[in-house]
């Protein structure tokens, strides 16, 4: 179809079915290897009682947790085939992505493949997170504003519109691309899209589409600016690292790549009528090191149409010398067989608790054993106090394991003061026996007459996680009312 800059190519379907088929090939059978994550455990509790929204997210990403035990199997591999396809998604948008902007079959194949072994696909298509589907939706909005902006046809705006709505339900920080581009719009143009009503259609379908979000958070008290809040712990200083997170990522060679589309989107003239794009990522970056230093996923959703620039150019100069591919190709591999290794939950379990590469991948060690020393403390109580008793969290990581594991390790009701899980409580008066789990001692003979430590909380490996070390306490006769106590239990934050 033509486009302002010329012939857009087609997508080569079979070559990056086969890619997208490999890159499940790859993620998938790893699902399962050592276990959930907290925010994983947290989705699948949620999922149990689903929500118009929450304190700390919207509704998509325990849905999808719920979906995927429902429909797959209430296991690891269960949870985690919504991810899995999240990332088969992104592989196979890169791809159009590069066609839109006239990338041949090697090109597309090359840019499946790049975007299929970065760092932060690997992590989206084995993690299920919040960024999971969130990146999918960039990945599709920015091809959808590519074809509005190259085809001159405002119908595909409308569509921008739909996705990034619908994307609100997975991730807030999608709305930052629609604004970063308008401003970059006004900056580098083309000007006339924004004279023009479908832009301002499209951005009244978003609003109207994720209406319900708007109207949750106003009811709420904006949750989710006490939540941004909690979040921006970052200092300045954070900034100058931004450059190195890019790199860890995306991964070294695609970074590389990445920085190459972006250089090619803001100077190369068949480019023109898309070099806004670019602009808005340069935009995006300087508001988030202005606003959030630390906030390096949210500008992820701008990388992997950079990437699908990159291997667009990168296909161009390897045309241009036979010699070059098998090199490149060589080089490429390498690092991906790197990226994969430390991404991915590769290596035998003991292996890895000696050289914990990934920090999502430790938060997956130790939850079984959490629960059935925490089941061991319930069993252990005489059988009166065992109807009294309720458990204590700290965090949603400890509440999700023992709500999931609940079947096999019996507790009794579980609370937690951590986001979401706040407005659950308090427990009831009644509950006069509670099994404090990683709660802080000082806390806990602050607000109970008497409090003994059942057990330290130990993963079997050692590993230094947020719970290692950690005491399980037992404690009786809580000094005044839960809903007096209860405020003093409350956490804000992640993880």
């Amino acid at each position: 179809m033509a486009t302002r800059s010329g012939t857009a190519v087609p997508p080569a379907w079979r070559p990056v079915a086969v890619v997208a088929g490999l890159f499940a090939a790859l993620v998938f059978p790893l699902a399962g290897n050592y276990g959930l994550t907290a925010d994983e455990l947290y989705f699948r509790m949620l999922g149990d009682d689903p929500r118009w929204g929450y304190f700390d997210q919207p509704a998509l990403a325990p849905l999808l947790a719920k979906a995927g035990s429902v429909l797959f199997g209430d296991t690891v591999w269960g949870i985690r085939v919504p991810a899995l396809l999240c990332g088969m998604a992104i592989v196979v948008l890169a791809a159009l992505i590069t066609a839109e902007l006239g990338g041949g079959r090697r090109a597309q194949v090359l840019s499946a493949a790049a975007a299929g072994t970065s760092g932060m696909v690997l992590a989206m298509g084995h993690f299920l997170l919040t960024n999971s589907p969130d990146l999918v939706a960039w990945c599709a909005v920015t091809l959808f504003v590519l074809k509005a902006l190259q085809r001159g046809d405002g119908r595909w705006w409308l569509v921008a519109g739909v996705t990034c709505g619908v994307a609100t339900y997975a991730k807030y920080v999608v709305l930052l691309l629609p604004v970063t581009l308008v401003v970059a719009l006004l900056i580098v143009g083309p000007r006339k899209e924004l004279r023009s009503p479908w832009p301002w259609a499209g951005a009244g379908l978003t609003l109207l589409i994720s209406a319900p979000n708007l109207v949750y958070q106003v009811v709420n008290g904006w949750p989710q600016l006490v939540m941004a809040r909690a979040l921006s712990d970052g200092v300045w200083t954070d900034g100058l690292m931004f450059p190195l997170d890019v790199a860890i990522l995306a991964g070294p060679a695609v970074a590389v790549i990445m920085v190459v589309g972006l250089v090619g989107v803001l100077r190369r003239p068949q480019w023109q009528p898309i070099r806004a794009l670019g602009a808005a990522y340069l935009l995006g970056t300087a508001l988030v090191l202005a606003i959030a230093p630390s906030g390096i996923d949210y500008t992820e959703g701008y990388l992997v149409p950079l990437i699908a620039a990159g291997c667009v150019l990168l296909d161009e100069w390897l045309a241009r010398g036979r010699k070059r591919l098998p090199a490149t190709i060589t080089l490429l591999s390498v690092f991906a067989v790197i990226q994969v290794v430390v991404t991915l939950p590769v290596v035998p379990a003991r292996v890895f608790v000696k050289y914990p590469a990934s920090s999502l991948t430790t938060e997956t060690f130790g939850w079984e054993r959490l629960t059935r020393q925490v089941a061991d403390a319930y069993a252990s109580l005489p059988a009166g106090e065992q109807s009294r008793a309720v458990v204590l969290t700290r965090n949603f990581g400890e509440a999700g394991a023992l709500h999931w594991m609940r079947d096999e390790h019996p507790v009794p009701r579980i609370y937690s003061g951590h986001n979401e899980l706040y407005f659950d409580g308090p427990p009831p008066d009644t509950a006069d026996v509670v099994i404090a789990v990683g709660v802080a001692e000082d806390r806990l003979a602050q607000d109970f007459r008497e409090c003994s430590v059942f057990a330290r909380i130990d993963n079997g490996y050692g590993l230094a996680t947020t719970e290692q070390g950690r005491a399980i306490s037992v404690c009786r006769g809580q000094k005044a009312p839960w809903n007096d106590l209860w405020p003093g239990y409350r956490l804000i934050g992640p993880y």
